[in-house]
């Protein structure tokens, strides 16, 4: 308690302890609002599918339209009253104190329902991702749900695999802050050495390989050998002597890397998060009274299902969705990167190939590291519980009177409905606290549009909460503290305060009353008022006979030191701590920016269409466009634009395109970069000529014609490089570039 007490000290730790608990709540902001951009991306991604092939009905472009509007700063009116602000306030310290509910109402929802509640409960309801209370309720809600899960399985190898709202539940879970630190950390390294080779071709599957040799060939000689057929079976494939002896040195590669891989993994076991290991011991402990059968290496399985399965794979598998590198791998890294998560996967389970027998090879690694792997999840079970701090942290978060959600109006009123469709179940007795406070809110409202579904702070309070008083009897009874306990600790935390604003104090041996006589006659107010308390508290105890004068009141002047002490090495842990979490936060603001972009195309996209649908074309036509000339990021007037309709054409260097990202690979040599341009020119919506001159001739290189569609479905497919002859472009960086030059113009 003391090392928290910082509020009223200016040291260094306390200003390193305030800063990290600032940088704590901006990544659970931005967690919740990337969860929420994600989302809207995913739904965007299939509609923009059909937009493309215009097989969009009108309801469902205005659908799209409305998942791209931003809020409304300016309106309150979908602000709640302040009755209904004081009820909901009520309602959601109930489901965030008594985490029974929510776990109940996880397990009673649709797959169509679970993500809003999911949005409310991970990152509303439980939000503050580095906050004790917070994660304890939580994890007590994770142990509810998976209990359940247990008892109604009714088959043992279908546990926590289906995709139910429980296992998308814990997947979510792992992508909160502390989840996503440990993946950059452990794996970000270890994934970008690999895409950095990009030519580092491991595919072992014989029929790929095949297809490769015959690719070779034809590109060298212009045809095959009569000999030589363009396709033969999987079992002919892996017995061919050419396509054998392109595997064996590939196969020896990836069992190397993928030993790298798990090494990394097993050696981080300190490393993973405290609620991840948690969930890990509830499986155990749940399969083992459950399934009292149950072998260990059956146990083991289950819980690599979660933290291989859930956690660990899908970052290796798709690591720009995690944030742990920037673009999407080329095709050799990224068909490196699937083998090795279906190898450790491998690991957690009994190896089947029904499917994939070219994967059959690669059993010698997990045979070498079974039994490694299967004392690593073992010992990620041995944590310690958290039942007696989840006391203590509810009577602090009752004491200090100030606990707030961001929440929007939506999720109170999704909340709200889904609770009045469930409360039977949820509530079943007429004197239940849930039930009276459902039942007293009625039908919940309608949800607001989007522009109005503005975060409001909601502060939570509990009508039927016990008074402080009565709390402090109550935890003393139990635990068996005295006032006089109460007494001392506080006088401890009090003089740590002292001397952490008093550094000179700290010279041993301690002497409390020139401590405290220091403090009291400071030029300070609140270290004048903390000498005048302590030094009253160092009577009271000696009265009590709890400390003695005699011995320089040894037993408290131990404690404090040690206090001290420890505040010393948090002072260390709190530096490293925030230094780790400066990485990830800017990780979680990058990938903001990417969801951004993302939709900021889109939004272009469907305005595009809409003009040209709706007549916008034609009135397009009639403005007149302004031709600029954008050159190492400075835009000049041109008078290049004759015709009204056209847009641009906008110049780029090719320095400038390639130290942004977008040119990727280039023939151009270097020598002759400097005189290398690109001019885009937009002669209708959503199309673009994309011309490549050099310096000095009249006509250029090379010119081609772009649609925006193709783009956006190049996107879609995971084609990362678009190939222009002399130069390739990164797709998704083209998408952004033209957004930003052309469209947002047209807004």
């Amino acid at each position: 308690m003391a090392a928290e007490q910082d509020n009223e000290v200016e040291d260094d730790l306390a200003k390193a302890q305030r800063t990290l608990r600032s940088l704590k709540t901006k990544i659970s902001s931005q967690s919740k609002n990337n969860f929420m951009r994600e989302r809207d991306v995913r739904f965007l991604d299939s509609r923009i599918g059909l937009l493309i092939q215009s097989r969009m009905a009108l309801d469902e472009q205005n659908e799209v339209a409305s998942r791209l509007e931003e809020q409304d700063d300016d309106s309150d009116d979908h602000y709640p009253d302040d009755r209904k602000m004081q009820q909901y306030g009520n309602l959601f310290y109930l489901l965030q104190s008594e985490p029974r509910y929510m776990a109940t109402l996880c397990r009673l929802v649709t797959l169509a329902e679970i993500d809003n509640l999911l949005q409310t409960v991970m990152f509303t309801l439980y939000g503050n991702q580095y906050e004790s209370r917070e994660e304890h309720l939580l994890l007590t809600m994770f142990q509810n749900v998976l209990s359940w899960q247990f008892e109604t399985t009714t088959e043992f190898t279908s546990l926590l695999r289906a995709n139910t709202p429980v296992s998308r539940m814990m997947t979510t879970y792992t992508r909160r802050g502390p989840g996503q630190s440990y993946l950059k950390s452990v794996l970000a390294d270890k994934i970008n050495d690999l895409i950095e080779q990009k030519d580092l071709n491991l595919q072992i599957n014989p029929l790929k390989v095949y297809e490769e040799i015959v690719q070779a060939m034809e590109q060298e000689h212009g045809e095959l050998p009569p000999d030589f057929p363009r396709s033969i079976t999987a079992e002919t494939a892996s017995t061919h002597p050419q396509v054998q002896a392109i595997i064996q040195p590939r196969l020896n590669a990836l069992l190397e890397i993928a030993d790298s891989f798990l090494y990394t993994v097993i050696l981080s076991l300190d490393q993973v998060p405290y609620g991840i290991r948690w969930i890990c011991k509830q499986i155990r402990s749940l399969t083992k009274r459950k399934y009292p059968d149950a072998t260990e290496q059956a146990i083991s399985t289950l819980i690599g299902s979660f933290f291989f399965l859930r956690f660990v794979n899908p970052a290796i598998v798709t690591p720009q969705a995690y944030m742990l590198i920037d673009g999407v791998p080329s095709a050799h890294p990224r068909t490196t990167l699937t083998l090795i998560a279906k190898m450790v996967q491998n690991l957690a389970n009994k190896p089947t190939y029904a499917k994939e027998t070219y994967m059959i090879p690669t059993n010698p690694f997990v045979e070498k590291n079974k039994k490694r792997t299967n004392q690593f999840l073992n010992d990620l079970c041995e944590v310690s519980d958290f039942y007696e701090s989840l006391e203590m942290d509810q009577y602090m978060a009752l004491s200090k009177k100030d606990i707030m959600i961001n929440i929007t109006p939506n999720e109170i009123y999704t909340t709200q409905s889904l609770l009045q469709q469930h409360v039977d179940i949820l509530a079943p007795k007429s004197a239940d606290h849930l039930r009276i406070l459902t039942l007293e809110l009625g039908q919940a409202p309608a949800q607001v549009p989007r522009k109005e579904n503005k975060a409001i702070e909601l502060p939570l309070f509990s009508r039927w909460e016990m008074p402080i008083q009565d709390l402090t009897m109550s935890l003393m009874s139990d635990n068996n503290i005295t006032q006089n306990d109460i007494l001392y600790m506080e006088a401890k935390a009090i003089f740590v305060q002292i001397i952490r604003s008093l550094p000179g104090l700290s010279r041993p041996p301690l002497k409390l009353h020139h401590i405290a006589e220091t403090a009291g006659t400071a030029k300070d107010a609140q270290l004048v008022r903390k000498g005048i308390k302590v030094k009253e508290m160092i009577r009271e105890l000696e009265e009590a006979g709890v400390i003695d004068q005699v011995d320089g009141h040894r037993l408290l002047v131990e404690e404090i030191t040690q206090e001290l002490a420890h505040l010393g090495d948090l002072k260390v842990k709190v530096m490293e701590e925030l230094q780790s979490l400066q990485s990830v936060y800017k990780t979680i603001q990058d990938h903001n920016n990417y969801l951004l972009s993302q939709l900021e195309s889109y939004k272009a996209y469907l305005q595009n269409v809409r003009i040209q649908s709706g007549g916008g074309a034609k009135a397009n036509k009639k403005q007149v466009g302004l031709g600029v000339e954008v050159v190492d990021g400075k835009a000049k007037k041109s008078t290049s634009s004759n015709k009204a309709h056209i847009q641009g054409p906008f110049k780029f260097t090719h320095q400038q395109l390639e130290r942004d990202g977008i040119i990727v690979e280039t023939e151009v040599p270097e020598a002759r970069r400097n005189n290398i341009y690109v001019t885009i020119t937009s002669p209708i919506p959503g199309t673009f000529i994309i011309e490549l001159h050099y310096r000095g001739r009249d006509k250029p290189i090379l010119e081609i014609d772009l649609k925006l569609d193709d783009l956006l479905e190049k996107q879609q497919d995971q084609v990362q490089l678009l190939n222009l002859d002399y130069i390739k472009l990164h797709v998704s960086k083209t998408l952004n570039l033209l957004t930003k030059t052309f469209m947002t113009r047209n807004k």
